[in-house]
């Protein structure tokens, strides 16, 4: 397994550092040009400052990488990228972009989504192994070898020292051969990750308007239900608002239901119902369709027949 060490901002940093239990995290890269590729899902991502301060000050583990637009990304995650306003995280990005965009410029950016994060407390802190001043962005490391191997056994103190502390869906493995886990999903990357299974399109009408689709989660986290790409869809505001309230469902098959009760609560609903029966558009990846026993807890717990 590898780890990515990257080069931190470190306004970005120290605000997150004292924003309170995080669950995630957006690393957010100011250019949207070049995929982040180092890294399998669940892998580990740890923060190093710019030079003089070569040390590795916290982390987390890798879940998924995309671009978005600035405005989408606020919404999503908030505080949580790291500025305590839209307008604060856009003056950070603008200043490594080195362009001062029009204030209804919607640019797009990197987005390296991060699942339990954790900040080193500057007694923590750690010394960067074998690390170049020539790195403009970061540098992978096998956690198999050596440095790889000492770097993160001494991560691995500091995150016992702090009590259970548990990366993905398994507790961290005391020493041997470091292991992936799936990270658990926070609302924001929920809601990313949904959003592109599903290609950025309702899997009802194909409507591709960004600002008008939510991820809804099938069993509501209220409920029970989790974060997970499986248990959601991507679904016009309507329709999304619809499902929610029990008056469309997703059958096991992923045909669209419609509540008769619709016509009769409302005196309308003709759009909705010439919709009943049609076969929604679902993930081309197996791993992110909907779950067919999410999708028939909906219709006994939510549906109004």
């Amino acid at each position: 397994m590898n780890a990515f060490v990257a080069v931190t901002d470190k306004d970005w940093f120290t605000y997150l550092q004292t924003a309170g239990d995080l669950d995630e995290v957006n690393f957010w890269q100011p250019s949207a040009a070049g995929a982040f590729q180092a890294l399998d899902s669940g892998a580990p991502f740890l923060f190093k400052l710019h030079s003089p301060d070569d040390f590795i000050v916290g982390g987390g583990f890798f879940s998924y990488w995309t671009k978005l637009r600035a405005s989408f990304v606020w919404e999503a995650f908030g505080i949580k990228n790291g500025a305590s306003t839209l307008e604060e995280m856009r003056d950070r990005i603008e200043r490594y972009r080195r362009i001062r965009s029009s204030p209804g410029e919607d640019y797009e950016i990197g987005c390296i989504l991060l699942q339990q994060p954790f900040f080193l407390t500057r007694e923590e802190w750690l010394p960067v192994p074998e690390w170049s001043p020539n790195i403009v962005r970061g540098k992978t490391y096998d956690l198999a070898v050596q440095p790889g191997r000492k770097l993160w056994d001494e991560i691995q103190l500091r995150l016992r020292a702090r009590g259970g502390f548990v990366a993905g869906e398994a507790p961290v493995p005391r020493y041997g051969e470091p292991i992936l886990v799936q990270p658990r999903l926070g609302q924001g990357s929920f809601r990313v990750i949904v959003t592109d299974a599903y290609g950025r399109r309702c899997a009802v009408t194909g409507e591709k308007a960004l600002p008008v689709l939510i991820a809804a989660h099938i069993r509501p986290f209220a409920d029970g239900g989790e974060h997970r790409v499986d248990n959601g869809l991507l679904l016009r505001s309507d329709i999304h608002i619809l499902f929610d309230r029990g008056y469309v469902t997703v059958t096991p098959q992923y045909r669209l239901e419609v509540s008769g009760r619709l016509k009769t609560d409302f005196d309308n609903g003709e759009e909705y119902i010439a919709w009943r029966g049609k076969q929604i558009s679902v993930p081309p990846k197996p791993e992110y369709r909907p779950k067919p026993d999410l999708l028939a807890w909906h219709k006994e717990n939510r549906f109004i027949s």
